[in-house]
């Protein structure tokens, strides 16, 4: 009934397997659809497949055809003009050769997405016929090769995705004049692109339309033969590795639609051809290194323009010179020009942007106010706002409603007012470094319930913090740093089940930490530092995924908690009320990296099982950095006391390896195992009451640079292994009880200062003027013997190889000038003609100053000059 069925479409229709062996009876089709969306739908047998002889067109794509033989059914259907296999998970490597290739007839063959992995075959280029060929992404290896000259029908050639082809761009390949689309996107091919586009050229009408050549390693110039490719309308080479300008000849891509340079190494200026491109819709030269100067000539024509985008590298070296008031023809959806020089005016041209998606303006340096108009006319599509590190004047618009709004970045300039009352889905918000003040509207949550980070950090806000927060669910960063908050914090926190991130250090809060911060399971950085808070850390903070905490410079006191989580990195709690003794559980925090509890009424002593800190044992503190969320934008800052002063850390901070006791009341002894711990940067014991002696093995801490014991009560020699502290910056032993003589050598010659050591009266040897009692005896047995050769030994040997040196200089100087003067016989007339002329000089001279003296005293005789020579007393004198 259905043998006369000439065209079936099963397309995305679910079926078992079982029914494709039917098909095989419908003799007369021509037309077969069985495309699939579920790769459960599995064909593992194709042998009906060659009955359908008058087949022409074969979708099989997205079904499972695992273990089919595929290549020999296909090849048994000699009036197949289109194949579509992609996605079937094809038998991985590709046969290299057939007896013989009988679907020759084939204009279309798409194996794209079936991961073969081995090089492309030979039998491929029978198929002359082909006008469309598919080959991505899979992982095709080896070259490119040079039989694809065969298929000179081609129109589109498709090989992108294919990492694992190693070559240079193909010279060939510009052969194939009929091609229209050519990509070779992400196939890590090499080499320039001279050969390639010289071989178009020579095309009597070159057709191609689009040529992607991105993520590759190609490099070199673009040559001025890419603008005989008249009808291109997609240029796509970013992330390459071109250097030099863009050629002039750019501009006679009349049909081009598309342009994209990003992530090069172009330099130099953007040519005025650019505005030839009338037709140019999106334009991308984003990270280059570009310089000059953009005027009205490059942008006039461009009236189709929808996205400008242009970054470089070098800060400004990319300047708008633009006249104010100029009106563009073209209406952007996309601008970004971070780091070129558009102000310090906000100009006409980008005021009458309304249709704008996104907006990068980041570093432009304008120092401008922004009309509220604009504001407003750019509100309903924007999702995009980026206009940070500037130095943008005035107030902005206190109510907007901003539907399609993801991220607003503001930081970084000189706005003022109130936080404005912004109704908006946005994700991010950065207000970070301004002059805004007032309070947090108490609203916020309301006006911003999807917020996932808010940054208002470092500006002049006060009052409370509004518990309005409670309400953004999706918060994970809350950074409210170097404010003027007051007030206590809010007491609910239970549903911010999504922050991961609080720092409110810098402000003016006062009372206790809320018990209520517990339930914020999903915490891993608290930061509550230089406040006025006071009582205790509640216990209910164990239950949080705590990696930092820094609460120092507060008025917390209590015991230090027992509690602290096994992958705390950073505990910063100096400068606070805290007493009792150092809890035996911290021993196991094998991820700590930095320890700080200086200032604080600690006593007892300190914990004998440090080298449990197995993170400043191996100094290996990476990988749990990289256990944290890396969609978080946001760079921890602490002060670390180091090298004897306050320094900031904030990219390098996972880098420090630090422990800072001082300025407690802790006793007892410098326990050994502390020289266990290999990667530590800092250690910090003074002002204790430490007793005992420095650790032999203090020069086990190999990459030490500050080590400070000063203000204890520390006896007994200092160990000769700290000689071998290479890295050591800063050493402070003052004010102990050390006794004997300052080992010398390595890098403790370079820490001469006397101070280190002073408060030690029992220290001898340099850098101190105390002389050791072995030193004095010693030198005044020399003098009273007059044995100077004993006083100063090795003296007499350094003086003979002075004398050595010196005699061997001159020698080799005397003979180096009176030698060659001997040798060269051109060089000795021309020295000797030289003192010639240097003696006769000085007689003039000489012969001058006698006649003035003469002059003077009425003596003068006739000096005259004749034949270029002066004659004078009978003298005649050469010039």
């Amino acid at each position: 009934m259905l043998e006369n069925l000439m065209y079936l479409s099963l397309s995305y229709a679910y079926f078992p397997k079982e029914i494709l062996p039917h098909l095989g009876n419908l003799s007369s089709l021509m037309h077969l659809d069985l495309h699939s969306n579920s790769f459960d739908m599995k064909a593992d047998n194709l042998d009906w497949l060659p009955s359908l002889s008058s087949l022409r067109y074969l979708d099989m794509g997205g079904r499972n055809l695992t273990g089919a033989n595929w290549l020999h059914a296909v090849n048994m259907l000699p009036s197949l003009h289109e194949l579509h296999l992609s996605e079937c998970e094809l038998e991985r490597r590709l046969p290299p050769s057939l007896p013989f290739v009988n679907f020759t007839s084939l204009f279309v063959l798409d194996l794209s997405n079936n991961q073969f992995n081995s090089s492309i075959p030979q039998w491929l280029f029978n198929l002359t016929s082909l006008t469309i060929l598919d080959l991505s992404p899979n992982s095709l290896q080896a070259t490119i090769p040079y039989n694809f000259v065969n298929l000179r029908n081609l129109e589109h050639l498709d090989l992108s995705e294919n990492p694992y082809i190693t070559s240079n761009l193909p010279s060939f390949l510009g052969n194939l004049c009929k091609l229209k689309t050519l990509s070779l996107k992400s196939t890590n091919i090499g080499g320039n692109i001279v050969g390639f586009l010289d071989n178009f050229s020579t095309c009597l009408n070159s057709t191609l339309e689009s040529l992607d050549l991105s993520l590759n390693e190609l490099s070199g110039n673009i040559p001025d033969s890419m603008g005989r490719l008249e009808s291109l309308k997609y240029l796509n080479l970013y992330s390459n590795h071109f250097g030099g300008l863009i050629p002039p000849s750019i501009g006679n891509l009349s049909s081009l639609q598309q342009l994209d340079l990003s992530f090069n190494e172009m330099n130099g200026t953007i040519p005025e051809s650019f505005g030839q491109l009338s037709k140019l819709v999106t334009l991308d030269l984003s990270v280059n290194s570009w310089k000059g100067v953009i005027t009205e000539t490059q942008l006039t024509n461009l009236s189709r323009l929808e996205d400008f985008i242009l970054t470089t590298y070098t800060n400004h070296s990319l300047v708008f010179n633009v006249t104010y008031n100029w009106v563009p023809p073209f209406r952007l959806k996309t601008l970004e020009l971070e780091s070129c020089l558009v102000g310090p005016k906000f100009p006409v041209w980008l005021q009458v942007q309304n249709e704008l998606v996104y907006v990068n303006l980041k570093n432009v340096r304008i120092a401008d106010t922004i009309p509220d108009e604009w504001f407003s006319r750019i509100s309903s599509r924007l999702t995009d706002l980026d206009l940070s590190n500037n130095q943008i004047t005035g107030m902005l618009p206190h109510q907007l409603v901003y539907p399609n709004l993801n991220i607003i970045d503001l930081s970084y300039n000189c706005f003022k007012g109130p936080i404005p009352l912004w109704f908006t889905s946005a994700a991010q918000l950065y207000l970070k470094s301004n002059f805004f003040s007032g309070p947090i509207p108490s609203n916020i949550g309301d006006l911003m319930p999807s917020l996932q980070i808010l940054d208002l950090s470092e500006n002049h806000l006060n009052g409370k913090i509004p518990s309005s927060i409670q309400k953004m669910v999706y918060l994970k960063i809350l950074y409210l740093k170097s404010n003027q908050l007051s007030g206590e914090l809010p007491n609910h926190w239970s549903e911010l089940q999504s922050l991961q991130v609080m720092d409110i250090s810098y402000n003016h809060l006062h009372g206790k930490i809320p018990r209520s911060m517990g339930f914020l399971s999903s915490l891993s950085i608290l930061v509550l530092s230089n406040n006025h808070l006071y009582g205790e850390i509640p216990s209910t903070l164990q239950e949080c995924s705590l990696l930092s905490i820094d609460l120092g410079g507060n008025r917390l006191s209590g015991n230090l908690p027992s509690w602290i989580g096994p992958n705390i990195l950073i505990l910063r709690l100096r400068s606070n009320l805290f007493s009792g003794i150092i809890p035996r559980e911290w021993c196991s925090l094998s991820f700590l990296h930095i320890l700080d509890i200086a200032q604080n009424n600690l006593f007892g002593g300190i914990p004998d099982c440090l080298n449990n800190l197995t993170t400043l044992v191996y100094s290996n503190n990476t990988d749990q950095y990289n256990s944290l969320d890396p969609d978080l934008i946001y760079i921890e800052k602490a002060i670390i006391v180091t090298k004897g002063r306050e320094l900031q850390y904030d990219t390098t901070l996972k880098f420090v390896n630090t422990i800072d006791l001082s300025r407690n009341n802790l006793i007892g002894i410098i326990p050994d195992e502390i020289t266990s711990l290999k990667g530590l940067g800092t250690l910090n014991l003074s002002m204790n009451h430490l007793t005992g002696k420095i650790p032999d093995n203090i020069g086990n801490l190999r990459w030490l640079e500050t080590l400070d014991l000063s203000n204890n009560n520390i006896s007994g020699p200092i160990p000769e292994s700290m000689s071998s502290l290479t890295s050591l910056a800063h050493l402070n032993l003052s004010f102990n009880n050390l006794t004997g003589r300052i080992p010398s050598g390595n890098q403790l010659q370079t820490l001469n200062d006397a101070s280190i050591y002073e408060g030690n009266p029992s220290l001898c040897g340099s850098p101190l003027l105390t002389k050791c009692p072995g030193d004095e005896t010693s030198d005044e047995t020399n003098f009273i013997n007059g044995n100077l050769e004993d006083k100063h030994g090795g003296d007499d040997s350094e003086r003979l190889w002075f004398y050595v040196c010196v005699g061997f200089g001159f020698v080799v100087g005397f003979w180096s000038v009176c030698g060659t003067l001997l040798v060269k016989k051109s060089w000795r007339h021309w020295y000797f003609r030289f003192c010639d002329d240097i003696k006769d000089r000085i007689a003039l001279i000489i012969a001058l100053k006698v006649v003035r003296w003469k002059r003077k005293l009425g003596l003068e005789k006739k000096l005259k000059f004749e034949d270029g020579k002066f004659s004078l007393l009978g003298h005649r004198l050469r010039l």
